[in-house]
């Protein structure tokens, strides 16, 4: 039979305190004088007690663990970033946890908080808004080393990882005005988000450019959902004189705008032509396929993670902000609309 593996109480016995004394110099928290924490320590080594050693490495800042705080695990796009992040941190021995902000800057700010108590080595963040960033502020102040990926935010001189989103909605649209459509709708979630920001300016510039006025009607604002995009688009498209074209900001939009489609009986391309930001595996699935704007997603997670350890490792360099190419994927889900 194996020995019983050493206890606190074995400890504090073996150097003759109290375990609450134990606790206390094996954790490194409260008073105890130099010579009580030497013999503590040193019955600990004596009877090779192990029960708080992750504690002290989180507390000191020793354990090699990186901490990876996105939009909402659930989608896709943030699933393959973690993943992605996750293999880069294995390959070079260090742990990650993962948060959902669950688009809450709320939530962004405990999470953060929480995690940065544990004195977890570095970030990635997926930033919630686009203003308010003062808690981003503080880790680089306190010297955490720090990247945002997929969204950037104003005042935060940090490394950052992003894709061309203004450039990928404005492809996406002026193919869309280029196969004779001129009321495009826009689904879209909060503008407090960078993306949401950035892909809307591209709808616009790309009817300003083509001479086309904006109609705020047809943009409608939706969460980044399947159910909820299915309501939206339900509403939007149940309106007089509805858009011949829909463009959706991201895949679970686009999902959710098919189902609606399917609901009410409108057929793609054939009277409602659809463009999706961001691929997603049922693209090619569905008849017809959807036409979509590619995002690398399989580069973004390996790039962020990949400047995360460079800081860790202790370069000193100026920031590196990475910017990756969208391209447009016609497939089949957009027609040549009739001129009148």
């Amino acid at each position: 039979m194996s020995p019983r593996p050493a206890t606190l109480k074995d400890v504090a016995a073996l150097a003759k305190v109290s375990r609450a004394t134990a606790a206390r110099a094996l954790n490194s928290y409260g008073y105890v004088g130099d010579g009580t924490a030497e013999k503590v320590l040193k019955a600990a080594e004596q009877l090779g007690y192990r029960g708080n050693r992750l504690a002290q490495a989180l507390r000191s800042g020793q354990l090699p663990i990186i901490g990876c705080v996105l939009g909402d695990i659930q989608n896709p796009f943030f699933a393959k970033i973690a993943h992605d992040v996750e293999f880069v941190a294995r390959e070079d021995a260090h742990n990650l946890v993962i948060g959902s902000s669950e688009e809450q800057v709320e939530q962004e700010k405990s999470l953060l908080s929480s995690l940065q108590s544990l004195s977890i080595r570095g970030f990635i963040v997926a930033p919630t808004s686009s203003a308010d960033s003062a808690h981003l502020q503080r880790l680089i102040d306190d010297g955490i080393p720090l990247v945002l990926i997929d969204r950037v935010v104003q005042d935060i001189d940090c490394d950052s990882v992003v894709v061309d989103n203004e450039g990928g909605a404005r492809k996406a649209v002026e193919y869309l005005i280029g196969m004779g459509h001129r009321r495009i709708g826009l689904l879209q979630d909060d503008t407090r988000i960078f993306t949401s920001q950035e892909r809307l300016n591209g709808y616009r510039n790309a009817l300003a450019a083509n001479g086309i006025g904006l109609d705020e009607h047809l943009i409608s604002v939706s969460q980044s959902t399947v159910e909820h995009a299915i309501d939206v688009t339900i509403r939007m498209f149940s309106r007089k004189n509805p858009p011949t074209a829909l463009f959706t900001v991201d895949s679970l939009m686009t999902q959710g705008a098919l189902l609606a489609f399917r609901s009410m009986g409108i057929s793609i391309p054939h009277e409602v032509s659809l463009i999706g930001f961001d691929d997603f595996n049922l693209a090619t699935f569905t008849d017809p396929q959807i036409t979509v704007v590619s995002q690398p997603v399989s580069e973004l997670g390996f790039a962020a993670a990949r400047l995360l350890m460079k800081r860790l490792a202790g370069k000193q360099s100026p920031p590196e902000h990475l910017s990756f190419e969208t391209k447009l994927i016609v497939r089949g889900s957009v027609s040549r609309l009739a001129a009148k």
